[in-house]
């Protein structure tokens, strides 16, 4: 493992606490959206088919169970925590997030490294991941106003995945026979749905304001 891997794990798992804090501590869900925490369930169960049948190393197993354990516990958690519930923004978060699920699986289908059933469900799972945090984004464009943990749980995700196309760069000049090329090109698409929300949050940390997005 290298340190581009290993930085993108960690601010990954970093995101994931944030989120957590938020929800768990302050028992609320508002400006989160259900749909991306959904999408990302979807996204870990898919790709880690092999968590009982393959191992690779004790880093690898936790990290796992941790990104599914984690994405499930938020979902159950808006849905049917009686608290955090009441503060799900229902009206605002109205992506229909079954195309994407629907889309990324046909286009797995077809465009795939090997026609197998891990692989082809690998393949959902990488496309699926670059378009989640769509549901997320527009929700915070809805609604204007992004509180400061949300903000920064955003932040963390995609600082997570910048990390990672480096982390490819540099597997390509370090490993001959490297060629997920699936994954380079679909963590560039996925970063580049984060660039407007980048912008605004360093605009926002530069001013010393409060993070808002335009509608």
């Amino acid at each position: 493992m290298n340190i581009f891997r290993f930085a993108g794990d960690m601010t990954h798992l970093i995101s994931i606490l944030v989120l957590l804090l938020k929800v768990y501590a302050t028992k609320s869900c508002a400006g989160i959206s259900l749909k991306t925490q959904e999408l990302y369930g979807i996204v870990f169960l898919a790709r880690y088919l092999d968590l009982f049948t393959d191992f690779i190393s004790v880093y690898n197993t936790v990290m796992k169970l941790v990104f599914i354990g984690s994405s499930l516990a938020i979902v159950w958690c808006m849905r049917f925590h009686r608290v955090v519930k009441r503060s799900y923004d229902r009206d605002v978060d109205t992506f229909r997030h079954y195309f994407l699920v629907g889309g990324c699986f046909l286009l797995a289908l077809f465009v795939h490294e090997k026609f197998s059933f891990r692989e082809v469900f690998w393949a959902f799972s990488i496309y699926l991941e670059a378009v989640a945090i769509l549901p997320q984004l527009i929700l915070l464009q809805r609604s204007g106003n992004v509180d400061n943990l949300t903000g920064q749980y955003v932040l963390f995700l995609g600082a997570y995945r910048g990390f990672y196309i480096l982390n490819w760069i540099y597997r390509y000049f370090t490993e001959d026979q490297f060629s997920r090329w699936i994954s380079c090109v679909s963590g560039l698409v996925q970063t580049a749905l984060y660039a407007d929300f980048f912008y605004y949050y360093f605009i926002s940390w530069k001013n010393n304001a409060k993070l808002k997005l335009p509608a």
